[in-house]
C-alpha cells in the first residue's frame, strides 16, 4: 500500500512523538544543509532523539522518505496555485515551484524524475492542468498534454540550470565576475577570429540577464503560444 494511504502507526508511550510530517520536516532540514546524499535513517533517527529502527514504522525505505519530502514541499507550491485566472494560476505555480527549487536544492534534483503523486503534488498537477485547458489555444486532450509537457520542460530546465550553477559557484569558489576574468582573454581571442559572429553579439552587445526575469519572460512567451491560434 502506498505510504499516502498507508495509517499511522499507533501513537507509541514513547519520550519523542513521531508523524509522518515530523520525520519529512526533519529530513528536509538535513538536506538543504547536506543535500541527498547527506540523508540517512541514521541522521534523521538523531536529529528527531530516536532509536533508527522506530522510523520503518512510518516509512519503509529511502523512497517513500523522499515521497513525503518531496510532497511537503508541494504544499508551499499548491498554495500559491490559488488564483481566479487561469493565466495567474500557471505563472504563480512555476514562480513558486522555482522559489522552492532555490530554497531547497535538493528538490530540484527530483523534479522531471519519476512521477510525484502524493496529495500535494496531485494538487499542483490539476491546478495547473485545469487552468492550461482553460487556455484560449487549448482544444482537447491532445493540445492540454502539450501544453503541459512544454511548461514543465522549460520549468525542470530553468530551475536545474540555476541551482547547477549556484552550486558550481560555491564548489569551485568562483563566481561570475571571477569566471569571466580568467576565461575573458581567451574568449575575446577567440572572437577576434571572425568564426563566431552570432556568439560575439550575444558576448559582447547582450546583456546579463536577471535570473528572475529572464525566467518570467521565457514562461510568458511560452504561455502566448499556447493561448495563439493553431495554424491550419
Amino acid at each position: 500500500m502506498p505510504v499516502w494511504e498507508r495509517p499511522e502507526p499507533q501513537p507509541r508511550a514513547a519520550p519523542v512523538p513521531l508523524s509522518r510530517a515530523k520525520i519529512a520536516a526533519t529530513a528536509i532540514r538535513l538536506a538543504d544543509v547536506h543535500g541527498l546524499d547527506g540523508l540517512s535513517v541514521r541522521k534523521i533517527a538523531k536529529e528527531l532523539g530516536i532509536g533508527p529502527m522506530r522510523l520503518y514504522d512510518y516509512v519503509v525505505n529511502r523512497s517513500e522518505l523522499l515521497d513525503l519530502m518531496v510532497d511537503a514541499v508541494y504544499a508551499r507550491i499548491a498554495e500559491a496555485g490559488q488564483r481566479s485566472e487561469w493565466r495567474a494560476t500557471v505563472l504563480a505555480i512555476a514562480h513558486a515551484t522555482r522559489d522552492a527549487a532555490l530554497d531547497h536544492e535538493w528538490f530540484a534534483d527530483l523534479l522531471g524524475g519519476r512521477p510525484h503523486l502524493g496529495p500535494h503534488a496531485l494538487a499542483v498537477g490539476e491546478s495547473t492542468a485545469a487552468a492550461l485547458s482553460q487556455a484560449p489555444g487549448v482544444r482537447g486532450i491532445d493540445d492540454l498534454q502539450r501544453a503541459l509537457g512544454a511548461i514543465n520542460a522549460f520549468v525542470i530546465g530553468a530551475v536545474r540550470r540555476e541551482v547547477t550553477e549556484r552550486r558550481t559557484a560555491r564548489s569551485t569558489g568562483t563566481d561570475l565576475t571571477a569566471w569571466q576574468a580568467t576565461l575573458g582573454p581567451y574568449l575575446t581571442r577567440m572572437l577576434e577570429t571572425g568564426r563566431y559572429p552570432t556568439v560575439a553579439r550575444l558576448v559582447v552587445d547582450g546583456a546579463h540577464l536577471d535570473a528572475e526575469e529572464t525566467f518570467d519572460h521565457t514562461l510568458t512567451t511560452i504561455l502566448d503560444g499556447i493561448t495563439s491560434q493553431p495554424r491550419t
